[in-house]
């Protein structure tokens, strides 16, 4: 029998830029912090609203509301020409897109402006679109593309410029925060890997209500204490503000009938 021979396959754009990502995620040193949420109400009361927001809208929103009350996850290590942290005025969320690409799965980026000061039916909204819209409409997924296509050195380049050099174009290209989830197919990321100050996640609900979330920080930003408490004050958001919202825009019983 002859030997089964594979075959090589070259990078893809999508394939470059996760490899991009993941080069420049490596170098920063981040802790993940997890805890366990009781989050039964707020489920209930997401069930109720219509139209639903996504989970990774409602979260999104929460922790913006976090952000924007704590000003130190606003805030980035900037190391050129010296070591500094730069604090932005307001957050901007990076959400993780899965899109079909060229015959693959490939992940991109949505950004959204200040969300604690947008509504969650907003907010669903815009993601939902970046989910549907062919990827050629959407501006962001187009510099990502044209992006990718370059030289690995002009985009490693292009990517520690952007990463190092300005807080303010930081900010603008690339958020404040991240979130990654995959918790709709049933699994969560341990330690997700990103360049950013912090990346949020969750994973699945438990029959209690119960659902463990994750925040990945930056230690050269932020310590162990600051983050814990930030996740406490997380579920006290989703509890009450966010809670509140979604109870809002529950049908009435009239419209109901």
């Amino acid at each position: 029998m002859s030997q089964a021979i594979g075959r090589y396959l070259p990078l893809s754009p999508a394939r470059r830029f996760i490899g991009d990502l993941v080069h420049f995620a490596k170098q920063v040193p981040t802790v993940p912090m997890q805890r366990r949420m009781s989050l039964a109400n707020v489920a209930a009361a997401r069930h109720e609203a219509e139209p639903r927001p996504s989970w990774c809208a409602i979260f999104a929103k929460a922790f913006a509301i976090v952000a924007a009350r704590r000003a130190e996850f606003r805030r980035a290590y900037i190391s050129f020409p010296v070591a500094r942290l730069y604090e932005h005025p307001i957050t901007i969320a990076s959400v993780a897109i899965e899109r079909k690409w060229n015959d693959e799965e490939a992940v991109f980026f949505a950004h959204l402006r200040a969300p604690d000061q947008q509504s969650l039916t907003q907010i669903d909204a815009h993601l939902r679109r970046c989910k549907e819209e062919p990827v050629e409409n959407v501006g962001l997924f187009r510099r990502i593309y044209r992006m990718s296509r370059l030289p690995r050195p002009l985009r490693h380049f292009m990517w520690w410029y952007g990463l190092n050099t300005s807080g303010a174009r930081r900010a603008k290209h690339l958020g404040t925060f991240g979130i990654s989830v995959t918790a709709g197919l049933g699994a969560a990321s341990l330690h997700q890997l990103s360049p950013l100050t912090t990346a949020l996640n969750y994973g699945v609900f438990a029959e209690d209500g119960s659902l463990d979330v994750r925040l990945v920080y930056d230690h050269r930003v932020l310590d162990g204490g600051t983050v814990a408490r930030a996740l406490a004050e997380l579920e006290v958001v989703l509890h009450q503000e966010i809670t509140a919202e979604l109870l809002a825009i529950r049908p009435s019983s009239d419209c109901a009938a």
